[in-house]
């Protein structure tokens, strides 16, 4: 059937055709073994090629000399063993007509030295990198001469595993370094005028010519404009990609806007959730119109809606929808079946990316499935086992997913939950302004839930007797936990929830203190709603690193409203005790480190974050009666086979408990509760 969506349209690019403008741009997911894309990463993408993207651009960036040391997981497009990898992806993808690309590059300044094999990091000058903390040598011309030969000689590697084309990587990293006045302050050939500045990108792209010929595509994803005082002007960017263009060695431009240097400056290249959506969008398509060249780009373009727009108003050729990808890589076939209203959303929350920069392997908040499709289906299917009925306690995130899946597998599904509202922690977080659109997570699981026919009784305080009541072949105790105080020598009854700040239930008061023991969203959510309401705040933990279970990106706005509203932020430090001293509390702090030091801080409201404990009553009262006792196999669960050992040959039901009712923990670490203890039920 022919559609006249323009998403579904075919392009022409060179003699390659694409079959849609959908596609997926690079990114480094951090799934390589050893430098190579094996089983894992030959699935991810994989699994987007069966999702019917017409193209998929792997790496981010595959990494073209032994001086550019991965930061984050990169390939080895340098060693010769990623031939029959890279064929083995491409093949894959092939097989399901998604065409695919790899972007190559030397990492310049965006690494450390004190990584694989200890060799000096380069750069156009020795210009400092914040991120990787890295004060770069000066490129001397034997660098130059053999980073040039390393560029070519990756591109026929790439050539010869028989994927479509090659993309040069020119945003934050080397080629990109002479570009920019920032970082190239040289006084030689390289330097000064932009002539001198591009004159590295022409030796590197004609030595890859030579190396691939004239057909084999090649593009490149350039920064057009850093937005900075200091860097590459909106003016010298257009100009550098109409030179580009025109020079008729490149094929297509895949366009960024901004500079990726700090933490701060790499969210305006790739917003987060409670920033503006598709932000540089227009900017792509003035060098479209610039250059009248193939130009793609792909910046928090996360709906289809927006995508469908780039495409219709000409200011794309190919949309990137990177990360709503890792939260659904099936978005193309939802279109092409009208099913939009079913594509799992993106909601922004960028733990993917956070996970990446913080040294782990690429995770979707909500689809614990990505990253994992050797053991988790993306798509779930009907039992071939006995049809149960199933009672799930709780309607959080370990509930929702977990009743989801279950329903998808054929079973009878009856959610209990205590609230009037289904979402637990998750609606909790959302009452950040900043943070609604987590509420995308409970929202797609309830829509998937009405489509399954799944019941969810609200107000109900699930005791023995409402689950035994409804005689269940298995019980799923999804039932969260309550926050808890930090180990205080007293004060217990003094001090308040981050929890109610959150919801709203305790206002702030003038003078604050917020004490965090845990490191996460919650305290740092609450601190900022402290902040953004007026109150003066000091935020204290006894961490050496400053928030360590939010990431980079995350880190972002929070430290934004703190610096906006002067909170003051005290590491290495421990609340003791809390005492009522008249109108105020006194709070006595200790140090781990000198003992014997103490100081004591007066303030109006003294607010704690220490993590959940579990809403465990109902599992406890449930354990014996079960036939599993609770106990779950975990090699069984690991590697195959019956998860449920036979512990009470008299018991009803078989029974177990995920997310937080077992521990604290995070949403993702919820979902995948969910979705792997379904799949064994």
């Amino acid at each position: 059937m022919t559609s006249n969506d323009p998403l579904l349209q075919p392009y022409q690019l060179k003699h390659l055709r694409l079959k849609n403008r959908i596609m997926s741009t690079s990114h480094e997911p951090a799934y390589s073994e050893d430098g190579m894309p094996k089983e894992r990463y030959r699935l991810y993408h994989a699994e987007k090629a069966k999702g019917g993207m017409a193209l998929t651009m792997t790496a981010g960036s595959a990494i073209v000399s032994r001086d550019s040391p991965a930061a984050f997981g990169n390939l080895h497009a340098y060693d010769d063993a990623i031939v029959p990898w890279m064929a083995e992806l491409a093949d894959a993808c092939h097989e399901h007509d998604c065409k695919v690309m790899i972007q190559l590059t030397h990492l310049g300044r965006r690494t450390a030295w004190n990584k694989a094999d200890w060799l000096p990091v380069l750069s156009a000058s020795p210009v400092r990198e914040a991120a990787h903390r890295t004060f770069p040598k000066t490129a001397e011309d034997w660098d130059l001469d053999r980073i040039v030969g390393d560029y070519a000689s990756a591109a026929q590697r790439m050539q010869a595993a028989g994927l479509d084309g090659i993309e040069f990587e020119a945003y934050g990293h080397l080629l990109d370094g002479f570009w920019s006045p920032a970082t190239n302050h040289r006084d030689d050939l390289h330097g000064g005028s932009l002539d001198n500045r591009l004159r590295f990108t022409w030796r590197v792209i004609d030595a890859v010519r030579a190396a691939v010929g004239p057909d084999f595509l090649v593009g490149i994803r350039m920064v057009a404009d850093e937005d900075f005082e200091k860097g590459l002007s909106k003016q010298e960017g257009i100009e550098i990609a109409q030179r580009l263009a025109s020079s008729g060695k490149f094929d297509f431009l895949n366009i960024i806007r901004g500079h990726i240097d700090t933490d701060a400056a790499l969210t305006g290249v790739i917003p987060i959730h409670g920033m503006p959506s598709s932000p540089h969008l227009d900017f792509a398509g003035e060098i479209r119109a610039a250059t009248k060249f193939p130009t793609f780009h792909a910046a928090r373009i996360s709906d289809v809606a927006t995508a469908r727009h780039a495409i219709a108003a000409g200011k794309l050729d190919m949309v990137g929808m990177t990360r709503a990808h890792i939260a659904d890589p099936h978005i193309t076939k939802r279109v092409m079946a009208g099913e939009e209203h079913r594509i799992r959303p993106c909601v922004g929350a960028t733990y993917c990316l956070d996970r990446i920069y913080e040294g782990g392997g690429a995770l979707c908040i909500h689809n614990a499935a990505t990253g994992r499709e050797a053991t988790i289906p993306h798509v779930i299917s009907r039992t071939e086992g006995p049809l149960r009925k199933i009672v799930v306690v709780g309607a959080g995130a370990a509930g929702l997913e977990a009743a989801r899946v279950l329903a998808e597998r054929g079973h009878k599904v009856t959610v209990l939950e205590a609230a009037s509202q289904a979402g637990g922690q998750i609606r909790l977080a959302a009452q950040n302004p900043r943070r609604r659109e987590l509420i995308g997570i409970v929202d797609w699981r309830l829509a998937e839930l009405e489509r399954l026919g799944v019941e969810i009784r609200y107000d109900i305080w699930a005791g023995l007797d409402n689950v035994l009541a409804l005689d269940p072949d298995a019980v799923v105790i999804a039932t969260g936990g309550l926050p808890q105080n930090p180990p205080l020598d007293g004060g217990d009854g003094l001090v308040t929830s981050s929890w109610d700040i959150i919801a709203g239930a305790v206002k702030p008061a003038e003078n604050v203190m917020l004490y965090d023991d845990n490191g996460g969203h919650q305290g740092m959510t609450a601190a900022e709603l402290i902040g953004k309401a007026g109150s003066k705040l000091e935020l204290l933990t006894p961490e050496r690193f400053f928030a360590p279970e939010i990431g980079g990106m995350n880190h972002v706005p929070y430290m934004e409203a703190f610096h906006r509203h002067g909170v003051k932020i005290t590491i290495n430090t421990r609340l003791q005790q809390v005492r009522r001293d008249g109108n105020q509390l006194v709070a006595t702090l200790v140090s781990d480190f000198a003992k014997g030091w103490s100081e004591e801080r007066r303030v109006d409201q003294v607010v704690v974050e220490h993590g959940t404990l579990p809403l465990d009553e109902l599992y406890l009262e449930l354990k014996p009666l079960s036939k599993n006792a609770g106990a779950i196999d975990y090699e069984r669960l690991i590697h195959g086979g019956d998860i449920f050992p036979d512990k009470n040959p008299d018991g009803r039901f078989l029974l177990l408990r995920i997310g937080d009712a077992v521990q604290a923990r995070n949403i993702h670490a919820a979902i995948y509760d969910g979705i792997r203890f379904g799949l064994r039920i």
